[in-house]
């Protein structure tokens, strides 16, 4: 059989934009938040507590109700500013973002004791990371 006859293709990998694979990485990120939320209805007691008032053992009030919508706006945001950012602004926002929820993501699952929750956060923790060193190793322009 010869090699002549067959045509040999490559598929095109093009290069990505790292403006579009972070503001993808938060895409990500946030799915993450959202599922491990609604997942965490399921547990157990979980609606008695809300109809009770409560989140863990928080009361749940127009503070905490604020307080949790603005911790989900950030990162929110991010997706959004990742995009339309300058480059220098744009990278240590994304790295103090990310290093900030990175943090809380594992703060969060401190006490936990269902699997999903730290199946969740460890993906979690690994897109953040992520988002981290694609912000670190931005690319440079030659002058």
């Amino acid at each position: 059989m010869s090699t002549d006859n067959k045509t040999l293709s490559t598929l095109e990998d093009m290069k990505v934009n790292v403006k579009i694979i972070i503001s993808a990485l938060w895409i990500a990120v946030m799915f993450l938040y959202v599922y491990v939320d609604i997942f965490g209805l399921f547990q157990p007691g979980a609606i008695e507590h809300i109809l009770e008032g409560k989140v863990w053992v928080l009361d749940i009030t127009q503070t905490w109700a604020l307080s949790a919508l603005i911790m989900m706006t950030i990162p929110s945001l991010m997706i959004f500013l990742t995009l339309v950012l300058p480059p220098k602004a744009n990278r240590w926002t994304n790295i103090i973002v990310a290093v900030l929820y990175l943090l809380i993501s594992i703060g969060n699952s401190i006490g936990e004791t269902w699997l999903y929750y730290y199946f969740g956060s460890a993906v979690e923790s690994v897109l953040l990371v992520l988002v981290v060193w694609y912000a670190w190793k931005w690319p440079k322009q030659e002058a």
